[in-house]
């Protein structure tokens, strides 16, 4: 199968993010029995060897630069540009982010691989790449449209729980875009992939005539192997990319919220926040006893065995949570938020228990404390989580399902 992906975020290192993870890690599949050539756009933090690198793990990548940014330079008229985008985005009903990564180049080149039968599926890995995808593309090659996570459910998550860094605008996004902008491009594929349960019902607010296949992300076992030590204590972390708004808000919200009355009972609770690119919002935290901000590291699965247990107490964001997978791989017991845990089944009636599920301070003390207190639950949650990984959530099973996907004809 001659695959076209689609990927306007550069997928390597495949620790930067969570598109960067799930895009690597499929193509990654999808190379061993396919040819799959990448169109992709390269950005600030992407190097030469890691273009190399990737192109290791394609038949043929194809590197494009980002659009060149508008230089305004005073106040009126940043203020004029960013009316002027926000009026297109309304028109075109397409998120501001998609129309500025647009790129004349990428839409040629595409058109022409159409035009010329080059492919036989092209896949857009993120909904941010559907703008490439024309209507007409349906009627002579598969298309599919591997969502991660719907947009319009995110960005009203984010208003519902007050973690909108600027909630006046999403507001206008929410009820003059994005749903228009979700109905509109699901017409064009021949398939729609979501990563969980939760965001299939999204889209089927949206489109309920749609058949929507949910494939979980997976996990790189050999990059989170199974710690083999309980290292005790009271030490918790978080981990992920500390620019994002809902890592931002869930940091926030432990460090000051739950940390303090957890340290009331356990005084040497220390509470570290991994990942890269921390704001100075998080950085802040670093003034509140306990609280340690890494920025990025070069092993988190080392961090990960350090720790006693891994917090993910997210309160807004949809899509499966590659952190949450990882921590479980690796281990250690995890007590999340029901965003946290989406699409994992972790606290069912008759099975093991994999994780303990928390969302308010009080139930994230009870439960942190209950594994502070039982090295056996500890254990238990332990071999539990690294079992539902092994035997669900690994890329080879995303692939395969991927796969099949990409094989079927609209």
């Amino acid at each position: 199968m001659r695959i076209l992906m689609l990927s306007s975020t550069f997928p390597y290192p495949p620790s930067r993010g969570g598109t960067e993870i799930r895009t690597f890690n499929l193509l990654r599949y999808l190379q061993y029995n396919h040819d799959v050539t990448l169109i992709t756009q390269n950005n600030k933090e992407t190097t030469s060897a890691e273009i190399e690198e990737l192109r290791k793990y394609v038949s043929k990548l194809i590197v494009f630069p980002l659009p060149p940014q508008p230089q305004e330079k005073n106040a009126i008229a940043r203020l004029f540009g960013k009316t002027v985008r926000f009026l297109e985005s309304v028109l075109k009903a397409t998120p501001p982010n998609v129309l500025h990564r647009y790129s004349p180049e990428i839409q040629a080149c595409v058109d022409d691989y159409v035009r010329t039968s080059k492919f036989d599926v092209i896949t857009c890995e993120h909904s941010v790449n559907e703008i490439y995808v024309r209507p007409e593309y349906r009627n002579s090659v598969n298309t599919v449209v591997d969502v991660h996570s719907s947009v319009y459910g995110w960005i009203r998550d984010h208003l519902e729980m007050g973690a909108a860094q600027n909630a006046l605008r999403d507001r206008l996004y929410l009820s003059l875009i994005l749903k228009r902008y979700e109905q509109r491009y699901c017409n064009k594929f021949s398939n729609i992939v979501v990563t969980t349960e939760d965001d299939r019902q999204e889209f089927l607010k949206l489109r309920p005539d749609l058949e929507i296949k949910v494939i979980p992300n997976g996990v790189d076992l050999e990059l989170f192997p199974y710690r083999h030590q309980d290292p005790g204590g009271h030490r918790l972390i978080f981990v992920g990319a500390m620019d994002a708004s809902h890592n931002i808000d869930a940091a926030r919200f432990f460090a000051v919220e739950v940390l303090p009355k957890l340290q009331q009972h356990y005084p040497d609770t220390t509470f570290s926040i991994v990942g890269a690119r921390p704001t100075p919002e998080v950085l802040e935290l670093k003034n509140i006893p306990g609280v340690i901000v890494t920025g990025r590291v070069s092993s988190m699965a080392e961090y990960l065995h350090q720790s006693t247990v891994c917090v993910v107490p997210l309160r807004t964001g949809f899509g499966i949570k590659n952190k949450t997978l990882e921590a479980m791989a690796a281990g250690v017991p995890v007590v999340a938020s029901d965003r946290g845990l989406e699409g994992l089944a972790v606290d069912i009636a008759d099975q093991p228990l994999r994780a303990f599920r928390a969302n308010t301070p009080a139930e994230y003390v009870t439960a942190i404390s209950q594994l502070f207190d039982h090295p056996q639950l500890r254990s238990e949650l332990s071999h539990h989580g690294r079992q539902l990984v092994e035997i669900e959530f690994t890329w080879d099973i995303a692939g395969k399902r991927y796969e099949q996907v990409l094989l079927q004809q609209s």
